[in-house]
């Protein structure tokens, strides 16, 4: 079963479709309800959509792209997204792949201050989809959320086929309003539903429109297939002191409380804390070891948690990243705090083999992750801990899951 669409806020979304149409096929109840909840809704088509029929001449083609847009926008209408003007990219339909470059700089445009990212499937049989769906997630914020629609993936694949990320995907479930007023803006695109000037058979049939008739829409989440920058958190720490609010939010002290209570020994010789932010940790880490060695890629946490512990003099605090920075050992305690989502899958690796490596035998590690999936992160801190438990060298001690953070302590076997 497919887990929910996560009901979380958003205040500006930006939607990417090749064709006219296709925000309305994959995701016009979810267009719906983001309306319905304040969110803005940006909404760039790459091409008219001109090309559908392709035994079509200019001056026909002309004419087709003309209706398009004027179809598109009575089923805007039709949603209640009247408001929504659509910028016109006005790139050749079925020409998508060879205009990449053009099509990324004209969505980069467009994308400031965006939270959300809405695209087609990059797997989508069309090359138009997966064209502008490259375009889209290179030219997407960091800080956005990134979610892609199915358009063909219904019609000309398995539902077995291993291609489609059903481990990613999330079902919106919709309402008998959102419904109906889906199937009042399909209706509109008639020059999609009858047959072609030549009695081409429709674009979208009975049989396809039967994919998207139903009460539900399909999603996946598209997570950056990259460590996350570091410029992401240099610019966070430039905007505010403790970004994380770690030393006034809740969320922070009590997880830093459950940190501690977790832990199965009440000292340890040697603890390492990669990713140190602002020190909170580092501090209450200190007076349970015998030395701590933390460090954070960013200069200015490292300042900030230099600061904190100024007074401690057998903790060391220094630039580093994993897995580089990880010492040789060996370690007794290496603790990871909402930071292994943000690696990608080689550093992920190199960075668990690391700690295996540091890890004397019988020491332990600690990972205490965020469960929501962060915009900037390839994974969410389910895998990352699957991945972790998955290793030969590490057996688990204690386990710890509640409605906003996952906690494991490993023992190094």
């Amino acid at each position: 079963m497919i887990p929910d669409w996560p009901d979380e806020p958003f205040e500006r979304a930006l939607v990417v479709a090749a064709h006219p149409d296709d925000e309305t096929l994959g995701a016009s109840g979810l267009l719906q309800r983001l309306h319905a909840a304040g969110t803005a809704v940006t909404l760039v088509v790459a091409t008219d959509g001109e090309a559908a029929f392709p035994a079509s001449g200019a001056d026909e083609r002309r004419e087709l792209g003309r209706t398009r847009r004027r179809e598109l926008r009575d089923s805007l209408r039709a949603q209640g997204l009247s408001e929504v003007e659509p910028v016109w990219l006005g790139l050749p339909d079925s020409g998508l792949a060879s205009r990449g470059d053009e099509l990324t700089a004209a969505v980069r445009s467009h994308v400031d201050g965006h939270d959300l990212c809405l695209l087609p499937w990059p797997d989508d049989p069309h090359p138009d989809h997966q064209a502008a769906a490259r375009a889209a997630l290179a030219a997407a914020p960091v800080s956005a959320q990134c979610w892609s629609y199915p358009i063909w993936l219904w019609h000309r694949l398995s539902l077995d086929d291993p291609v489609i990320p059903w481990p990613r995907a999330r079902s919106l479930r919709l309402t008998d309003a959102e419904r109906d007023a889906k199937a009042a803006a399909i209706a509109t695109f008639t020059s999609q539903l009858k047959p072609g000037p030549r009695g081409e058979e429709p674009i979208l049939p009975e049989e396809v429109l039967a994919h998207f008739s139903g009460g539900t829409e399909v999603f996946f989440r598209e997570p950056p297939r990259t460590s996350a920058p570091v410029s992401r958190f240099a610019s966070l720490y430039a905007a505010a002191d403790d970004p994380w609010s770690v030393a006034t939010k809740w969320y922070e002290r009590r997880k830093r409380a459950m940190v501690l209570a977790c832990l199965p020994e009440e000292h340890y010789g040697t603890v390492v804390e990669p990713a140190c932010g602002v020190g909170a940790l580092t501090r209450d880490l200190a007076a349970r070891a015998g030395r701590v060695v933390a460090f954070d890629p960013v200069p200015a946490a490292v300042e900030r948690t230099r600061a904190a512990v100024a007074d401690l003099s057998h903790v060391d605090v220094h630039i580093g990243a994993v897995p580089a920075a990880i010492p040789a050992g060996p370690a007794d305690l290496l603790v990871y705090s909402e930071l292994l989502y943000y690696l990608d899958d080689a550093a992920l690796d190199a960075t668990i083999e690391a700690s295996a490596a540091a890890l004397r035998p019988g020491g332990h590690l600690l990972a205490v992750h965020w469960l929501p999936w962060a915009p900037e992160a390839p994974r969410d801190g389910r895998d990352a801990h699957a991945r972790l438990l998955a290793h030969p060298a590490f057996e688990p001690l204690v386990e710890h899951t509640d409605e906003q953070f996952l906690l494991h302590v490993l023992r190094r076997r």
